[in-house]
This record gives structure tokens, sequence and C-alpha cells, in this order.
């Protein structure tokens, strides 16, 4: 399948993370935190993390940590929608498509549940025709746009002619949480809100980058599954994030790698979700001919958005390269499960 459009979307409200830091201590919540935490709080805070800034879509993150559970509930009701829509409307208007003629619309997120799902109230918002096919992928966490993707080779493999956009959504503003958990500590120095949209078909564009997305794998380790997930506390969603989850992903990712078919085309270059500074630390620790230097860009500028992050440091890659004609990228996420998916990204015939 070839790649039409690439757009990315980012609420305007944009926090350092010393901001952030005076965020949670401005916070009644924080009263309740140990000082053991608060220092570690402090030290990821203050101190280099591989993250300027962060973007969050919730108007009121003075008062996000006192939400109920209903209250995060809506706010992602409110704001997934609206930061896929802008997204899509975005890639829509650089491929030159009007929203009917889309056939399909595949959205991923884990960050909130809405039933009927995101694509829903995209759909609405943008004006899909009412036959086309809608369906919303949910629980794959961070790792979720390139399982997305492969959902999207699916519906164009049953029907060729059609034009699909995929979305990967994430409100991780809707999904902070904090108690003395160093792991979940983390997460609230780690997470922020993003969407990115893509436009696929099984035919090239007539202008752009030019870009074919094939090879899909898979690694899932359920043994693995309670060092990255998150569980219910309290109604609310509560991100567990285990110390040796970067070593997880660096041989997670080295064992997809080495199961890449020996006859594919050499890969010349590693897209990745943006996990965290030592996630990517320990990515180009294992996998050192490949400077992850989009990822740290994406990391550097929105933190870890989770599923969308990949797809934006895609977007980064494509601002002035693309695939050279006999070596593949390889675009890499990772996340709950514990897995990791790939796919393959060609340089597509002018």
């Amino acid at each position: 399948m070839y790649l039409q459009a690439l757009a990315t979307a980012a609420p305007p409200a944009t926090f350092t993370q010393p901001q952030c830091w005076d965020l949670i201590t401005g916070s009644p919540a924080s009263r309740h935190l140990s000082a053991r935490s608060l220092s570690l709080l402090d030290a990821v805070l203050h101190k280099d993390s591989g993250i300027a800034h962060r973007h969050f879509a919730l108007p009121d993150m003075a008062g996000i940590f006192n939400y109920t559970p209903d209250q995060l509930n809506e706010a992602f009701r409110v704001a997934a929608p609206a930061l896929a829509g802008r997204a899509l409307t975005a890639a829509l208007a650089k491929a030159g498509l009007r929203p009917d003629q889309l056939d399909a619309l595949l959205i991923c997120t884990c960050t909130g549940y809405l039933c009927p799902g995101v694509t829903s109230y995209v759909a609405e918002q943008l004006g899909l025709r009412p036959n086309a096919f809608l369906h919303d992928i949910v629980g794959l966490g961070c790792g979720a746009a390139i399982p997305t993707l492969r959902a999207t080779q699916a519906v164009l493999a049953a029907q060729p002619d059609a034009i699909v956009a995929c979305i990967a959504v994430e409100i991780c503003s809707a999904a902070i949480f904090l108690d003395d958990d160093p792991g979940v500590l983390i997460s609230a120095c780690l997470f922020s809100d993003g969407a990115a949209a893509t436009i696929w078909s099984n035919t090239p564009p007539a202008s752009g980058p030019h870009v074919r997305c094939h090879g899909f794998n898979t690694l899932h380790r359920p043994a693995d599954r309670d060092f990255l997930r998150f569980e219910l506390r309290d109604g609310k969603l509560r991100n567990l994030l285990h110390k040796t989850v970067p070593a997880l992903a660096a041989d997670a990712v080295t064992h997809l790698l080495a199961s890449e078919p020996p006859s594919a085309a050499p890969i010349s270059r590693i897209i990745a979700h943006a996990g965290g500074r030592e996630v990517a630390n320990a990515l180009e620790a294992a996998l050192p001919a490949y400077p992850l230097d989009a990822t740290r860009e994406v990391l550097r500028d929105h933190g870890n958005m989770s599923s969308p992050s990949v797809l934006f440091a895609l977007e980064v890659a494509l601002r002035d390269a693309r695939p050279e004609p006999d070596h593949d990228w390889w675009l890499l996420s990772f996340g709950a499960g514990f897995s990791a998916h790939s796919c393959r990204l060609t340089s597509a015939p002018l």
C-alpha cells in the first residue's frame, strides 16, 4: 500500500518539564506523595530527560490530578475526536481529497474508552459517507500504530480501489495518575497528547514522498505483560512501567530485526517509537548502526505520545529524505503486551 499523506496534530498548550513539576507540586494530590517520590519527580523533571516540551489537550491541567473518573472520560470524549479530526483534516488537504472520498477510517487509542468509538465522532465531524467502514482498535498501547497500519493493508486487500485513513490518537493527560510507585511517577514525567493521520491506497500518489508500506512483522511476549500495561485503580487508568522496560524493548526489537527475511532489502534507517530517553539509549546500544535522530527529535519536542509517536518520527524523517531505491526504512513500535511491531517502507517508482 502507498502513502498518500501524513499529518500530525498536537494541542497548543505546551509545558516544559519544570512547568510540569509546578503542576504536580501545586496540586493537593502531591501532598500524599512521599519525600522519596517528590525527589524522584524533581530529578526527572529538572534534569536532562530528553524532553523539552509536552503538549496537553485538557484545559485544566492544574486540576487534572483531582478529576474524577467520569471527568477524565468526558475529557477524553471531547479531546480525542477533536485532535484526531485536526490531524485527518490536514492529511486530507495534503492529499487533495475530500472526507467523502474516504472508504474506511481506522483509529487506534488506549488512553480512553468510547462506545461507539472515536471513529464515529470523527466521521460525523468531518462528514464521511454513511457507508464508510469505521474500525476502532483499542488495547494495544504505545505500539498500536503499526498493527493499525497492518489492518489498513487488510482493508485494501479486500477492497483494492479503496482510500483508507488511519489515525493514532492519544490523550495521555486523561490517564495521568499519581502515587508512590516509581513507574507511575516516571509515566507522569514522560507522556503527552498527540494525533497522527495517514491516508493510504493501492496506487502511488501523483506527488509526494512515493513511499510503499509492506513487510509487517510482530512479536509478543505475554510473560512480560505486567512490566508495561494499564490497570484500573479507583476507576482511573494507571500506567505500570517497570524499570526493566528499556532492556525489554531492546531485546524484543533485536529479535524482531533478526527475524526479518534474509532475502529482503537491507535496512538503511530505523524510525522508532519514542518511549523515553532510557529506551532510546537502550535501542541505540543494541542497534549501533542506526542512530535514532528522528525518534529523539520527537521525544524532545513532544515527549512520549504513545501510539502516534512513531508516525510523528516518520513525518520528521520524510521532511528531507525518503528510502533509497535499494534500501528500506524500518518503522518500529513497541509497548504493552510486551509487544513489538515493525513494517518496511520502500521508495516507490516515480
